[in-house]
C-alpha cells in the first residue's frame, strides 16, 4: 500500500493517490506505480507505505493464483473524508477493513476517531464522492491490483491465532528515481 504524490502538469497543488502491489520491494513496484498514474509522466514520489500483513486480527497473506482459497471476508480500503470548522482543509484517513462485506466495512469506518470528530454541521464527515452512506472510495484490494498481478497472485485472509503487531507506516517523502 503505497501513497503516491506529483503535481501533475497543470494543477497547483500536490495530487496524491493510494496504490496497491505486490514485489519483494518498493523498487519493484515501481514500474506498475508509473503505469498506474500515466499523468505523472515518471515524476512520481512516495510520501508514505505499508506492507500489508495484518489488518485487525485477520493475517493477510499474497499466495498464488492457483491456490485460491475462498475467503469469508474481503480486503477493503476505504477513503473517508473530513472537515475542521475555520480550516480551509479537507482531511483524509485511509483505512482498511477485513470484513464479509461493503454494509460491515463502512459501520466499522463510522466508529473510527476520524469519522466522529473531523466533521461538523455542514461539514460532515464522509466516504468521499457519496451521497447519504453510498460509498465510492469504497474497493476491493483485489481489485485494485493490475491485470497481471491479479493473474499471477490472491490475497489470502485468515484469523490470526497469535497477537501481532499493527503493521509498520513508513512516512516520509522518497524520490521514486532513488529506488
Amino acid at each position: 500500500m503505497v501513497l503516491l504524490g506529483c503535481t501533475p502538469a497543470g494543477r497547483v497543488t500536490e495530487q496524491h493517490d493510494v496504490f496497491f502491489g505486490i514485489g519483494e520491494n518498493l523498487s519493484d513496484l515501481v514500474p506498475q506505480m508509473n503505469f498506474f498514474w500515466p499523468e505523472a509522466k515518471g515524476k512520481l514520489h512516495i510520501d508514505a507505505w505499508r506492507e500489508v500483513t495484518v489488518v485487525d486480527s485477520f493475517k493477510i497473506e499474497v499466495v498464488d493464483k492457483e491456490a485460491v482459497e475462498v475467503n469469508k471476508t474481503n480486503l477493503y480500503f476505504l477513503n473517508l473524508g473530513g472537515y475542521k470548522p475555520g480550516d480551509f482543509e479537507e482531511y483524509h484517513y485511509k483505512m482498511l477493513s477485513v470484513a464479509p462485506n461493503m454494509a460491515t466495512a463502512i459501520k466499522e469506518a463510522k466508529r473510527t476517531t476520524f469519522y466522529k470528530h473531523c466533521g461538523f454541521k455542514g461539514g460532515e464527515s464522509h466516504i468521499d464522492d457519496k451521497y447519504g452512506i453510498d460509498v465510492d472510495d469504497f474497493h476491493k484490494v483485489q481489485d485494485l491490483l493490475n491485470d497481471e498481478t491479479k493473474a499471477k497472485y490472491h490475497i489470502k485472509i485468515s484469523v490470526l491465532n497469535d497477537v501481532l503487531p499493527e503493521n509498520e507506516l513508513h512516512i516520509g517523502y522518497i524520490k521514486i528515481k532513488s529506488l
